[in-house]
């Protein structure tokens, strides 16, 4: 019998202490407290990037955070990171986000974008697809992926013609063109002189103006032809000279 009045006892304040509790939290379990995202978000908005860094850090770096509230937090300072030209730092958070969630069409092209500020061109094209994958109608992937793949197409253009003049070197006879086959760099200057002074004709206001232009380039041509090989006559320069004016510097 004192075994059980014993018994009895301690279970009374066992039962006791349960109903305490219980009353205390007003007859439901303890809530978990959750991580306020909201001062993440607003100094993202706000960008400001001071607020934001300690604001998002305690969500991002909360174990507790629910994976939605993550993401989200992930995607606003990442964002601000890119606006702030600190792009690998966006470009973390971006690839962080999409590990927790790979269906994120904006953000594959946000970091495509970031790609393409690095100079990493492949990387960048994966990423316009993987969003071009996820919603073919997304209309900056499709911009920045048909960008791509015309700077490709121009690459690629570039390289089957590299180091090979406007003109046939099998035909040339006079020594600067002669010169010109056999110096690759000399090669691409005339080319990329040829193509500039097209596009100035093309663009000309009228047939007046094409003509006074093509009378230009001509008589670059013809001080080319007579100048070099004299002394002091530098024939790189003036071709690059010539190829800056076309492009606008200190011309057109």
């Amino acid at each position: 019998m004192r075994f059980l009045i014993q018994w009895s006892g301690a279970g009374l304040l066992f039962a006791l202490s349960f109903v305490a509790a219980h009353a205390a939290t007003g007859g439901e379990p303890a809530a978990v407290p959750q991580v306020d995202i909201a001062p993440c978000l607003a100094a993202a908005a706000a960008d400001d990037i001071d607020k934001a860094a300690t604001a998002c850090a305690a969500v991002i770096d909360n174990e507790k955070t629910a994976k939605g509230d993550l993401i989200r937090a992930l995607i606003a300072r990442g964002g601000l990171y890119a606006r702030h030209d600190q792009v690998d730092r966006a470009i973390a958070d971006d690839s962080r986000a999409l590990e927790l969630d790979s269906g994120l069409a904006d953000i594959f092209n946000a970091r495509g974008e970031l790609w393409l500020r690095k100079g990493d061109k492949p990387k960048a094209v994966q990423d316009f697809g993987a969003a071009l994958k996820i919603d073919p109608n997304h209309e900056k992937a499709k911009v920045n992926n048909k960008a791509m793949a015309r700077e490709i197409e121009r690459i690629g253009a570039q390289m089957a013609v590299a180091g090979k003049p406007s003109f046939i070197c099998k035909g040339a006879r006079r020594p600067v063109e002669k010169a010109i086959c056999a110096n690759r760099e000399l090669a691409d200057l005339d080319r990329e002189v040829f193509a500039a002074n097209a596009r100035v004709l093309r663009e000309a206001r009228n047939a007046g103006e094409a003509k006074a232009l093509q009378r230009e380039q001509d008589d670059f041509i013809a001080r080319r032809n007579a100048g070099f090989g004299r002394p002091g006559y530098d024939l790189k320069k003036a071709m690059q000279e010539r190829l800056q004016r076309l492009n606008g510097v200190d011309g057109y």
